[in-house]
């Protein structure tokens, strides 16, 4: 049996040379065909890499055909609904009604099992509202800052072009301009293809400071001034760390580095360039503070904030410490959860690090809270974020606007083939073959992304009325349920312990958590207090 695919081109082709002899005309390219497989199958029986092939030559190619389509074959024939992975496909199939401006109703009842443990709803009001007819923006800028922005309460998270195709970033931008919202560079930096169509821009520095690097890596403030001053630039946004691979630089090879990649990071074209894993402009807390009121000066008083997937907790509390010392606080923090997404990563950073996004934002919120600094600072939350419900139970655990990556590539046309890292994107939007990339027609799709906003939006706006409330800022813990076991049911107040303003900065009665990491942050440096130096 093992040999039955190698035995059968070995009788095929013996069969065809016979009748090629006869009758050339008819039987030539079977004769072809079948030689072809036979010399396969003798190099796959010779060859010493694949233990597989030697045991099953010709027949061992299928496990690797039906293993290429795996993803295709779950997808469409096996998966249910609502399982997600990463997607279910009633979240994708919503993304895309909404995105073509199509019914998204939903017949015949829900298919969630209501009774099961971790099935999260908000509790709607007897007296609910009719919903807010003006879309709520969120008034971003603290006190230091001089030209804030209004932002929309749904905005593209970051998403490099070189990771997305140039038609892609040009359908999201013109999507943006269209809708009113925020367009999240990434930390690919400004491309040619962000600005064609005017769209707002949050302008990402990773740790490459792409688009203000000098040559050796280093943060160029020249380069930045020149950039940031761009109308275009409404917000700037450090890079702490991604959730799908938190703690994790990058290496951009040579030959991905075209002329258009090289323009917009700032790097010489076909030159290996390298992300670390940390920043150089900054190495503790206070002079990352420091770092963020030195560019909010060379932006001309634009909001500067940071993103981070939250990993110790008492780093984040440090950080805090260090606004407390400095005075100076940075105008956003965008919490990006562990359930992000990216090109490609290492799987144990992809399943195994970071903090999960509802927790995350949880202990950012409390931590700005219990120092008496919330006030001053507005959060933003991101992290598999597509429907209305998601943006709204993520603002009734402390966020003031959510952010999504993979919803708008929904809207772009992805269907999460799961070929990010490929290049070979089977529609054009994660890929930079400019044969593939034509698949996305850049006005089609720009109405695609506008749509998809608005409606998801609107139906984060139902949800908020049907709680009874005028605006998503009202949303609360006690508004959240989660059933916790079969007979169970908690609100994330419960679930949660929230601290109350300034409670971090008295002497506990007791120590909990907050309190213990509390003790450990120093605004001198990441280290916990009892390992610094």
């Amino acid at each position: 049996m093992r040999y039955t695919g190698l035995v059968a081109a070995f009788v095929a082709t013996g069969v065809f040379a016979g009748l090629t002899f006869v009758a050339p005309r008819y039987f030539a390219w079977f004769f072809i065909v079948s030689g072809l497989l036979l010399a396969i199958g003798l190099h796959d029986l010779l060859q010493a890499q694949h233990t597989l092939l030697r045991n099953y030559p010709l027949l061992a190619h299928f496990r690797w055909f039906f293993e290429s389509i795996r993803p295709e074959i779950r997808q469409y024939l096996i998966e249910s609904d609502t399982e997600a992975t990463p997607f279910s496909r009633e979240a994708r199939s919503q993304v895309y009604a909404r995105a073509k401006g199509a019914n998204d109703a939903d017949p015949f009842g829900t298919e969630l099992d209501v009774y099961a443990e971790g099935h999260e709803w908000l509790a709607h009001s007897i007296a609910a509202r009719a919903p807010a007819e003006t879309p709520p923006r969120v008034h971003i800028g603290g006190p230091d800052c001089s030209r804030p922005y209004a932002a929309s309460t749904l905005n593209i998270s970051a998403m490099s072009f070189g990771s997305l195709s140039a038609n892609a970033i040009r359908a999201l931008n013109k999507g943006a301009a269209l809708g009113g919202f925020a367009h999240d560079t990434g930390e690919g930096s400004i491309s040619r293809h962000h600005k064609e169509f005017g769209g707002d821009l949050i302008w990402e520095l990773g740790s490459g400071y792409f688009g203000c690097r000098a040559r050796d890596g280093a943060f160029d403030r020249a380069q930045f001034v020149d950039r940031a001053s761009d109308d275009q630039v409404k917000m700037v946004e450090i890079k702490l760390s991604q959730g799908a691979k938190p703690g994790h630089g990058g290496v951009l090879p040579g030959r991905k580095v075209t002329q258009e990649i090289a323009e917009a990071r700032g790097v010489p074209v076909g030159q290996t360039c390298n992300s670390p894993p940390y920043h150089t402009a900054f190495s503790t807390p206070i002079e990352m503070m420091e770092f963020i009121a030195d560019l909010r000066e060379g932006c001309g008083g634009k909001p500067v904030g940071f993103k981070l997937c939250i990993g110790h907790g008492w780093q984040f509390m440090s950080l805090a410490k260090a606004m407390l010392k400095t005075g100076i606080t940075p105008d956003f923090i965008v919490v990006d959860g562990a359930e992000g997404g990216t090109g490609a990563a290492p799987l144990e950073l992809v399943d195994s690090v970071g903090t999960p996004l509802r927790e995350g934002l949880v202990w950012a919120h409390n931590t700005l809270v219990g120092a008496g600094l919330r006030e001053r600072i507005k959060i933003g939350a991101s992290g598999k974020i597509t429907s209305g419900f998601r943006m709204a139970s993520n603002m009734a655990l402390g966020a003031d606007w959510c952010n999504s990556a993979r919803g708008f590539m929904f809207a772009v046309g992805c269907v999460q083939s799961e070929s990010c890292h490929t290049d070979r994107c089977p529609t054009g939007v994660a890929t930079q073959n400019p044969w593939r990339q034509r698949a996305v027609v850049v006005p089609e799709k720009a109405e695609r992304v506008y749509h998809f906003h608005k409606a998801t939006v609107a139906a984060m706006q139902e949800v908020v009325a049907t709680v009874g409330l005028d605006h998503p800022a009202q949303l609360a813990p006690e508004h959240l349920c989660r059933r916790t076991r079969d007979s169970e049911i908690q609100s994330a107040d419960q679930v949660y312990r929230f601290l109350k303003t300034g409670e971090l900065l008295v002497a506990p009665a007791t120590r909990g958590r907050y309190e213990t990491a509390w003790a450990r942050a120093q605004a001198e440096s990441f280290l916990p207090r009892s390992h610094a130096a």
